[in-house]
């Protein structure tokens, strides 16, 4: 498997499609929107796009904007593993504000866990340590923050 990597673009010199994919998924997280048929809508995207681009394309937060940072993970799927794994950030007194898992596939699913670390206890690099000896977590990298 190829080792995941990320691109930090100006979003003026990208095609506005990733624009409206990020308002879709404000529109789902705020509530602004009840269905992902909806969010596409009022973005002026179809739902295929919408699908095609909603795990990929991200707004970047810097860091000093109130010490936010989002970890991607691959889980086995196995009961408890996710709880597990928000427990290490409950510990940490890191505020999570989002979570977002896949459908597995094969056994493993991704998690995208964002928090707020500005009343974190230690630092991001030992929060990453912690959250790789959860058994089941198969992975874990910082993407943002």
């Amino acid at each position: 498997m190829d080792k995941q990597s990320y691109l930090l673009i100006d979003e003026s010199v990208l095609p506005e499609i990733y624009r409206k994919v990020v308002r879709a998924n404000e529109l789902l997280e705020n509530g602004g929107a009840s269905s992902t048929a909806e969010a596409a809508r009022l973005a002026g995207i179809s739902r295929s796009v919408y699908y095609k681009y909603k795990n990929a394309v991200f707004p970047y937060v810097r860091r000093e904007a109130g010490g936010l940072f989002t970890v991607q993970a691959l889980l086995l799927d196995k009961p408890g593993v996710l709880v597990e794994l928000l427990t290490v950030f409950y510990r940490a007194n890191a505020n999570i504000l989002t979570i977002n898992q896949n459908i597995p596939v094969k056994g493993k699913a991704f998690v995208t866990v964002s928090a707020r670390s500005d009343r974190m206890r230690g630092d991001a690099d030992t929060l990453l340590r912690e959250l790789l000896e959860v058994p089941g977590v198969l992975k874990v990298e910082s993407i943002l923050g």
